[in-house]
């Protein structure tokens, strides 16, 4: 049970109010076409960026565009596409066999449920949230490194650790929000709310941001 009070979860949409127009678009910004696809770029999209990812994902999409296709794959032909990405092999393999699982276990179909994408070789609570929320449109909080250092800055919760962050989050932040606060606090978190020298002087949320000490609604921590 949360101890927020209704006027938090009213800054709360109101912080999302701002962030809509700042951010009408919450696509994720990753090339795909199916959901399958969606996945296969989330996965490849850890520790590389979005834009690294989209470089090689036109090629390998091409050679292998869905499950069916993937589960064939050799690993290392795989890798020899993506190589230009972090930790290549690592990723070959687990797009591979999350391809296999998914023909095997779920009839060709991706999953729809946290537990089950969860088991995907390769997929974390995050990523499995972003195919979730994008192609099932299920409520999920998106935790990645952006969101959580904007969430913490704006004093919405202390926690670190990402399960207990996005935990922490759902008690009280209303389901409606969970889709569009997850990808608008992290465009914000790379265009305003950055890890070092954030821009708090042109931010759009400074009304509503204890992040600097001495701002309108008070102390805040990184």
């Amino acid at each position: 049970m949360s101890d927020r009070t209704e006027a938090e979860v009213q800054r709360l949409r109101a912080v999302l109010a701002v962030l809509a127009r700042e951010f009408p678009d919450t696509t994720p910004p990753l090339d795909y076409a199916s959901p399958f696809q969606l996945m296969a770029a989330v996965l490849m999209s850890a520790q590389t960026t979005d834009r690294q990812v989209n470089v090689v994902s036109p090629q390998l999409f091409a050679a292998w565009p869905d499950a069916a296709a993937m589960a064939t794959a050799d690993p290392e032909a795989v890798a020899e596409v993506i190589r230009s990405i972090g930790f290549f092999r690592t990723k070959a393999r687990n797009l591979v066999a999350a391809a296999r699982m998914i023909r095997d276990e779920f009839n060709g179909q991706m999953p729809d449920r946290m537990e089950d994408l969860v088991r995907l070789p390769g997929i974390g609570r995050k990523s499995a949230g972003v195919v979730l929320a994008h192609v099932y449109n299920t409520p999920a909080i998106i935790v990645d490194t952006h969101f959580g250092r904007v969430t913490r800055r704006l004093g919405f919760t202390t926690e670190t650790d990402p399960v207990k962050l996005e935990h922490d989050l759902a008690a009280w932040w209303p389901h409606d929000t969970w889709n569009p606060a997850s990808m608008r606090m992290n465009f914000h978190g790379r265009r305003w709310c950055t890890a070092r020298s954030p821009k708090c002087s042109e931010c759009p949320l400074q009304q509503y941001c204890p992040y600097p000490a001495g701002s309108a609604v008070g102390t805040g921590a990184t």
